[in-house]
Order: C-alpha cells, then structure tokens, then sequence
C-alpha cells in the first residue's frame, strides 16, 4: 500500500466518526470514552467560537475539523477543543498568525467528529448548534 492509500483510507475513518489520532511513527485509535458522532457544519470566521462554545458548553469535544476539497480531496486537522478555554485559545492563535481556517477552503462548509459522554449530551449540542444556523446535517 501507498502512504496516500493509508491517509486516504484513514480520513474515511475520521469522517466515519473512529477516534483515530496520528503520531510520528503512525495511527492509533484514541481511548476516549463516551459516544463519537459526526456534524457537518457551515459559518464563517464569527461563528467559529460560536460552534465551538456550543459543543463545549454542552459537553462535548471538537476531535478534530474536516473538508472535502475538489483538488486535493479530504483535508484534516487534530483540534481537540473540550473548553471555551481552548476555543478562544484556537481563536486568539488564528488571529495572531493570520492565519486562514481549512473550512475557508470550501465556503464554510466543513464536518467535525465529535466526542460526547452520552447521547443526550449530541443532542444538546445538535439543537445548540441548530440555533445557531450553523449545523448542516446530523
């Protein structure tokens, strides 16, 4: 197999919701509790802490952000946003940089797997998030 089969395959699995993290020697799958789901969603730069408070604020965890680019295919990043802490964090280091987000790839659109400690914990972030225009599909 080629390196861009195994990514490649390993993003399909991201996308599928498996808790699976990268290190310098390969893949593992993460040991986190709970329940992992995956949201597809769509803001600009303003709603950014938005969704991140509204998963944070109702228990959850951004493993990680995802898009579908039509050169290069699927795009990820590890983000591991549990707390407001961390979102203004991401949010604070972004506009320090300057530096573009991967959804600005797509117009906005992009999916995040998700973990949550239960199943009404998802749909509290569900509804947040549908309150907040920003969730596309569930």
């Amino acid at each position: 197999m080629t390196r861009q089969i195994i990514v490649s395959d390993i993003a399909l699995l991201r996308a599928n919701g498996q808790p699976i993290a990268a290190e310098r020697r390969g893949y593992f799958l993460k040991k986190e509790g709970g329940v992992f789901k995956t949201v597809i969603c769509r803001h600009d730069a303003d709603g950014l802490t938005d969704e991140f408070y509204a998963v944070a604020d109702n228990g959850g965890k951004v493993l990680n952000v995802i898009v579908e680019h039509p050169l290069y295919g699927q795009i990820s990043a590890e983000l591991n946003i549990a707390s407001r802490f961390d979102a203004d964090e991401f949010a604070k280091k972004s506009r320090e940089l300057n530096a573009a987000f991967l959804c600005d790839l797509t117009g906005g659109v992009h999916i995040h797997t998700l973990s949550v400690p239960d199943e009404a914990s998802y749909e509290r972030i569900v509804a947040a998030l549908n309150e907040k225009g920003i969730l596309l599909s569930d």
